[in-house]
C-alpha cells in the first residue's frame, strides 16, 4: 500500500473544513429566509472547481499528510484502501429491486464510489478512479432510480455526485457527460418536473436524506446547471427545516437512534456540501436543538454499548462518522463516547472486506485529535422533551457496570412508532437485560401485501409481534392493543441525585380499559432500579399484563421473586402488590408467534398478570437487584405513591 504525505496537517485538515461555520450565524437566522434570486447570486459567485463537495484538493493534501501523526486515522486510511482493492474486480451493481425498494443497491453504490474515490486520494493510483467509473457509467444507464421511493434516488444522486465531483479531472470528458446527465435527469430535476416531490415537506428522515443528496448532486453540477442548482438549494433551504423540526428542544429524534445516524448523517452531508462549495450553511445549524443533538447517541447507548432502541430500530450499533462531525463543530470529544473504540473494531471488518457503514471514508475528513473525552459534560439524567418524550436514567458515565434505564412516552401513531409506550431498557453489570426486540423487517411483511405503514387501530401494522404492547416491556389490559392515536406524556422527570426519577401519564394509550394509569421509574441509592405501575377506573376482574423480555436466561420462578443470568452476571427481580403478590411465569417469545413473525431467537418475556378488584385500583411494582449490589433493599422496601416520590 502507499500513502502519500511526510508531515502532519491534522490539525490544519479540521480548521479547513470547519473555518467557513464561523461566520454563518452572523449572516444568517433560522429559519433560512433566502430568495431564489438570492441563491441564485450564490451560486454564480462559487469558485468553479473540483473537488468542492466536502472537501477540497487542499483538504486532500492536508488529509494525506496527516496519516503519518494518527495512526488511527492512518489505520481508517489502510482500511478503505482495502476495501478498495476488494472491489477492483467486483461487478458493477445492477438495477435489482427488493420488492419495491432499489434502496439497498443504492447504498451499495454510496459505499463503492466513497469507498474507491478516497483510496484514489489516498494513494493518487488510478486504478481507484478507473473501476469507480465502472460503477458510476453502470449506474447512470439505469432505466431510472426508482423514485417511487425516493430515497433510492437520494442516495444514489449522492454517490454519483461524489464520484463525480472527487474524481472529476480523471474522468473521460464522454463518461463526465454521460455521468452528468444521469445526475441531472434520475436525481436533481425530477421534483421540478415530475410527480415524485411528495417528500419535500416531509416531517421526518425522509425530507433530510431526500435534500441532501440532491442538493449534493446539483452542486456538483453547477457549472452546467446554475439554475437548477439554485433551485435545489433554495428547495432544501426552506423545507429541510419540516425535518429538523424533530431536533427541538434538547436533540433527540423522534424515530429514535437508529433512524437518527440515517437522517442526521445526510443532515450533516447537506450542511457541509452547502459550506464547502457555497461558503455557508444560510443558518440551518440554528434549527432549535441541532447544537445538542449530537450528545443524543450516547445518551441513548447503555453501558452494554446498546441502543435504547425505540420505536423502528435495532440495537446493535457502529461507528457514526457524523459524530466526528459533531465532536469537531461544537468542540465536544465527550459527545463520542466509546466511538474510537467502535472505529477500531470497524476498521478490522474493512480489512477482512467485512460490511462497514457506506459513509465510514467521510471520518477520515472529520476526524480531530482531541480524543481526550475524560471531561463529560453530558447530563447522568437527561429527559429528551420534543415530539416523542425519553428519559434516561444512568448511575456513571465511566463504570462498566453502571445502571441505565431509558423509558419511552410518546404515540404508537408517530412515524416508525410502535406500541411501546411506557416500555423501557435496562443495563446493569455490563449487560442488557430488558429488551427491545426492534423493527420487523419491512419487506417480508410488505411482501405479503401486508400494510405496515397504515397507523390506524386496526391497521395490520398492529398484527405484528413487535409492533404490538404484547411485544414490548409495557402493560397489557385484558388482551387489547394500546390506543395507537393515544399520546403519553412525561409528567414528572427528577435528576436530583436522592431518588432520580421519571414518572410517565399513559392513560391515553389505554383509554376504555383504565381511567388513568402511571408509570415510574426510579434509581435507589442502592443502585436498584424500581418500577411502579398505578392503575385506576379497571374493569372488575381485568387482567392486567406486565412483561419484560429479556436476553437473559431465567431461573425458575420462586413466586414473587426470580433470578436472571446473563455470561457472569445476574439480576434478581422483586414483584411487591397491594395484596396478594402474583407470581412470575416464563413466556416463549423466541417461536413466531403468527406465521408473518420473525423469530426472536435468545429471548424470553419474564411476566405475570394480576386481576382488578372491585375498586379498580391496582399498584403493582417491581424492583432489580444487580448482582453487584452489596446494600439491596428488597427486604425493606415499602410502595410509596407516585405522587410523593422525591419528597
Amino acid at each position: 500500500m502507499k500513502i502519500t504525505g511526510m508531515r502532519t496537517g491534522l490539525h490544519l485538515l479540521v480548521l479547513s473544513l470547519l473555518a467557513v461555520t464561523t461566520t454563518t450565524a452572523a449572516q444568517f437566522s433560522y429559519p433560512p429566509d433566502l430568495s431564489l434570486d438570492a441563491v441564485r447570486k450564490r451560486i454564480d459567485a462559487v469558485k468553479i472547481g473540483h473537488p468542492r463537495l466536502l472537501v477540497t484538493a487542499d483538504g486532500f493534501l492536508e488529509l494525506r499528510k496527516s496519516l503519518r501523526k494518527d495512526p488511527l486515522r492512518r489505520s481508517l486510511a489502510e482500511g478503505v484502501i482495502k476495501q478498495a482493492d476488494g472491489l477492483l474486480n467486483v461487478a458493477p451493481i445492477k438495477r435489482e429491486k427488493q420488492g419495491r425498494r432499489l434502496l439497498g443497491q443504492s447504498r451499495r453504490c454510496v459505499q463503492r464510489v466513497l469507498t474507491l474515490s478516497m483510496a484514489h486520494h489516498l494513494t493518487g493510483d488510478t486504478k481507484y478512479v478507473d473501476r469507480c467509473e465502472r460503477e458510476m457509467l453502470a449506474v447512470a444507464k439505469f432505466s431510472d432510480w426508482n423514485p417511487s421511493h425516493f430515497l433510492d434516488v437520494a442516495e444514489m444522486t449522492f454517490a454519483l455526485a461524489i464520484g463525480y465531483d472527487w474524481l472529476y479531472d480523471k474522468l473521460s470528458a464522454v463518461s463526465r457527460d454521460e455521468i452528468r446527465a444521469a445526475i441531472i435527469d434520475k436525481g436533481v430535476a425530477l421534483p421540478f418536473n415530475s410527480r415524485h416531490k411528495g417528500w419535500v415537506r416531509s416531517r421526518n428522515n425522509w425530507g433530510q436524506v431526500c435534500h441532501g443528496g440532491l442538493t449534493a448532486g446539483a452542486l456538483a453540477i453547477l457549472e452546467d446547471e446554475p439554475d437548477l442548482a439554485a433551485r435545489t438549494v433554495h428547495n432544501a433551504l426552506h423545507n429541510v427545516t419540516y425535518s429538523m423540526a424533530a431536533y427541538a428542544p434538547n436533540g433527540s429524534y423522534p424515530e429514535g437512534p437508529g433512524y437518527w445516524s440515517y437522517g442526521t448523517s445526510y443532515n450533516v452531508l447537506l450542511i457541509a456540501v452547502l459550506e464547502s462549495a457555497m461558503g455557508t450553511d444560510f443558518g440551518l445549524t440554528g434549527a432549535p436543538g441541532f447544537s445538542m443533538t449530537g450528545q443524543f447517541l450516547s445518551l441513548a447507548t447503555g453501558p452494554s454499548g446498546q441502543f435504547f432502541n425505540y420505536a423502528d430500530g435495532g440495537a446493535g450499533r457502529g461507528t457514526q462518522p457524523s459524530l466526528f462531525w459533531f465532536a469537531s463543530r461544537y468542540k465536544r470529544p465527550d459527545w463520542l463516547g466509546d466511538e474510537h473504540e467502535r472505529l477500531k473494531r470497524d476498521i478490522e471488518r474493512m480489512k477482512r472486506y467485512s460490511g462497514s457503514d457506506r459513509l465510514l471514508p467521510l471520518a477520515l475528513l472529520w476526524m480531530d485529535n482531541g480524543r481526550d473525552i475524560s471531561d463529560i459534560r453530558m447530563p447522568l439524567h437527561w429527559h429528551s422533551e420534543g415530539e416523542t418524550p425519553i428519559t434516561v436514567h444512568r448511575s456513571s458515565w465511566t463504570d462498566p457496570k453502571a445502571i441505565f434505564i431509558g423509558v419511552k412516552a410518546g404515540s404508537p401513531s408517530a412515524n416508525h412508532g410502535q406500541m411501546d409506550t411506557g416500555s423501557f431498557v435496562l443495563d446493569a453489570d455490563g449487560q442488557r437485560w430488558a429488551m427491545d426486540l426492534g423493527a420487523e423487517g419491512y419487506h417480508g411483511i410488505e411482501s405479503r401485501g401486508m400494510n405496515l405503514w397504515d397507523r390506524s387501530q386496526n391497521s395490520d401494522r398492529w398484527t405484528i409481534f413487535r409492533q404490538r404492547n404484547h411485544g414490548h416491556n409495557t402493560l397489557v389490559i385484558d388482551d387489547k392493543l394500546q390506543i395507537a392515536e393515544g399520546k403519553a406524556d412525561v409528567i414528572r422527570f427528577s435528576s436530583d441525585p436522592e431518588l432520580p426519577h421519571t414518572v410517565v401519564d399513559l392513560s391515553e394509550v389505554y383509554k376504555g380499559q383504565a381511567e388513568s394509569i402511571h408509570r415510574g421509574v426510579a434509581l435507589l441509592p442502592s443502585r436498584e432500579i424500581l418500577i411502579q405501575d398505578q392503575l385506576t377506573g379497571l374493569k372488575r376482574g381485568s387482567r392486567v399484563r406486565w412483561a419484560m423480555i429479556t436476553p437473559a436466561t431465567p431461573g425458575k420462578p420462586d413466586g414473587s421473586r426470580l433470578r436472571l443470568r446473563k455470561a457472569d452476571a445476574s439480576m434478581s427481580l422483586s414483584i411487591y402488590s397491594v395484596g396478594k403478590s402474583p407470581n412470575w411465569r416464563i413466556v416463549d417469545t423466541a417461536k413466531p408467534q403468527n406465521e408473518w413473525d420473525s423469530a426472536n431467537p435468545g429471548t424470553s418475556a419474564v411476566a405475570f398478570e394480576t386481576i382488578a378488584p372491585a375498586s379498580g385500583k391496582l399498584t403493582i411494582a417491581v424492583l432489580f437487584t444487580p448482582g453487584t449490589c452489596l446494600n439491596s433493599v428488597a427486604e425493606t422496601l415499602s410502595i410509596r405513591p407516585l405522587e410523593i416520590w422525591g419528597r
